[in-house]
């Protein structure tokens, strides 16, 4: 059954063209220092911020998976931000096993 909702509540709810999309990824990670787990990490955010682009999930010297969204509070992640994703992870020597998901609503959608 169709929903009529008013543009202001489709905002509110972050639906139909409100939709917020993201990607979650994981990979392994293999890491010996704490130095070595830290640049990683900074490198990893240097870059999603250097696309508009951040991030929620957690990580150990052991694994390491997320969950990515645009920076503003409507922005959504595109393909493109998923393959070069994928692309930095794959080509860091510490990453094994990436995995990326499809654009998946963050919200959860109706």
């Amino acid at each position: 059954m169709a929903k009529n909702r008013t543009r202001r509540l489709r905002k509110k709810l972050y639906v139909d063209e409100f939709a917020v999309l993201g990607f979650g990824f994981s990979c392994q990670v293999d890491i010996d220092s704490d130095t070595g787990y830290e640049a990683i990490l900074n490198e990893f955010f240097d870059f999603l911020e250097s696309r508009n682009l951040i991030m929620g999930g957690g990580a150990n010297q052991h694994s390491f998976d997320g969950f990515v969204i645009g920076e503003g509070r409507y922005d959504s992640a595109t393909d493109e931000d998923r393959k070069v994703v994928e692309e930095w992870l794959t080509a860091r020597s510490e990453c094994s096993d990436v995995k990326v998901s499809e654009l998946l609503d963050s919200n959860g959608g109706d």
